[in-house]
């Protein structure tokens, strides 16, 4: 636990400089309106016995994340405030994207319209690492996704899309611990308005989509969540998942295939068969990297493709937040819904195609470039940020394999008083929330997770390098 700072009699904004846009502060300084009050009650905190009353209770209430016995989960104290009138125009913007990827998924498992329309090259998918040719012809329920989408707000104040991860997005639990913690300990007023979301709703709202995701003719599923256990990084929110919705925990050795159905083995000796597997293993493919089929193919394919289990997210919906696909969603979201999109992405280009590698490679130092494969921030060159030796060894990647690289244009991603040391400090923070099955039926959940890099002038917010989140009232 970090130790106790010494109270600071000055203004907690005193000597706060942001470099570019800040969500709280305006340029010549003065706190934006939305947030005027919450800096005035910081004013009579100690910030630095702030930070470490809400690290205790998180050590208290066991909220960790990483392998093992893993590590506290690290919230920083000061909210992210977010006003009703964006959040209305983000909710109806994340809801279209997220009907519209996974009418994606379906069409790639089914006709693929959109690659006989010329919308999105058949390399795309079919060099994607998530893409699962063995779920071509499988059934997909609209309700049978969970996604969390990364969204960055740039020195113009719009939030772009920056990745969509339909794979196994985490964090929808740690938005919750994040506003019981500051509930307990940050006295500060209610936001103007209708005040805060709740976002505790959220968890409801996936026990429901999880139940219509049941395969067809099945009225009462039986649902439970499948994890590795304490080997997995967000071991915590399985946990307070299964809690919450009374949805039994197992792990692969507790399920068995039985004339063709799943079963569940229950700790009293007995077993029932299972309908909906809500998959929070490390394990998501198919295949391993030699080809040959991983134990998640030999305990769930069979029962899937005969039609009897659901798994959510669907095996090879990870096709949809390949960063190179991410290029092409805008598209689809006019191409299967015939509207225009009401969120944009940041701009990603598509190195594969030999016309765009020639427009980007002249203008390379001035973009972002990823691995198609990576996680976790792992593999990113800043090329703005990043040596000469390291832009130069990136560019002759790009042209050495195009088709495993995309570039993205440069987001001077905004900045949020985060308390370093007792005082508090710009820090860039990015928006996780997360949309909750992808038909009619798809809803926002309530709140959101605003990830933050704690490390002075880090753009990356996993938590896995140093990264932590803060409660992010939004605004009814």
């Amino acid at each position: 636990m970090p130790g106790t700072f010494e109270s600071h009699t000055s203004r907690p904004a005193d000597g706060y400089e942001p470099d570019g846009f800040d969500e709280a502060f305006e340029p010549g300084g003065q706190p934006r309106a939305h947030y005027a009050d919450l800096i005035a009650a910081l004013e009579t905190e100690d910030l630095g016995q702030l930070g470490d009353r809400v690290t205790q209770l998180m050590v208290e209430m066991g909220v960790h994340f990483g392998e093992g016995t893993g590590s506290t989960f690290r919230i920083d104290p000061i909210p992210r405030l977010i006003e009703a009138s964006e959040w209305h125009a983000l909710d109806r913007g994340l809801v279209q994207r997220m009907r519209a990827l996974v009418a994606f998924v379906a069409d790639v498992y089914g006709d693929r319209e959109i690659v006989t329309a010329g919308r999105v090259p058949a390399r795309a998918i079919e060099s994607a690492d998530d893409f699962e040719p063995w779920m071509t012809g499988v059934r997909m329920p609209a309700s049978g996704f969970l996604a969390g989408l990364d969204l960055v707000r740039d020195s113009d104040g719009i939030l772009r899309v920056l990745e969509d991860n339909t794979r196994t997005p985490s964090g929808l639990t740690y938005v919750i611990a994040a506003r019981e913690a500051l509930d307990r300990h940050l006295a500060a007023p209610a936001p103007p308005g209708d005040g805060r979301l709740d976002p505790l709703p959220a968890i409801e709202l996936l026990g429901s989509a999880l139940h219509r995701a049941a395969p067809e003719g099945v009225e009462e599923p039986n649902v439970v969540i499948l994890s590795d256990g304490s080997d997995n990084s967000a071991w915590y929110e399985h946990q307070r998942v299964a809690s919450a919705l009374g949805i039994p925990l197992v792990a692969p050795s507790e399920l068995r295939v039985r004339s063709g159905r799943l079963h569940a083995d229950l700790g009293d000796g007995g077993s029932q068969p299972v309908d909906v597997v809500y998959r929070r293993t490390n394990v998501d493919r198919l295949r391993d990297a030699k080809g040959a089929t991983t134990w998640l193919a030999d305990l769930l394919l069979d029962p899937v493709r005969r039609g009897v289990l659901t798994v959510v997210n669907p095996f090879g919906s990870g096709v949809a937040d390949d960063k190179l696909v991410h290029a092409y969603v805008e598209d689809m979201v006019r191409f299967y819904l015939h509207e225009e999109p009401l969120l944009e992405s940041v701009p990603t280009y598509d190195l594969g195609e030999p016309d765009v590698l020639a427009e980007v490679l002249p203008r390379i130092d001035e973009l972002v470039v990823k691995p198609r494969s990576g996680l976790g921030g792992e593999g990113i060159v800043v090329c703005p940020h990043a040596s000469r030796e390291d832009r130069d060894q990136i560019r002759r990647r790009v042209v050495e394999a195009p088709s495993s690289w995309v570039a993205q244009e440069m987001v001077a991603i905004s900045t949020h008083p985060t308390v370093i040391q007792g005082r508090l400090e710009p820090r860039h923070v990015d928006l996780r929330p997360f949309v909750i099955g992808g038909g009619a039926k798809a809803k926002a959940a309530p709140g959101a997770l605003t990830r933050v890099a704690f490390g002075k002038g880090s753009l990356v917010v996993n938590s896995a390098q140093n990264g932590g989140a803060k409660d992010t009232w939004v605004m009814g």
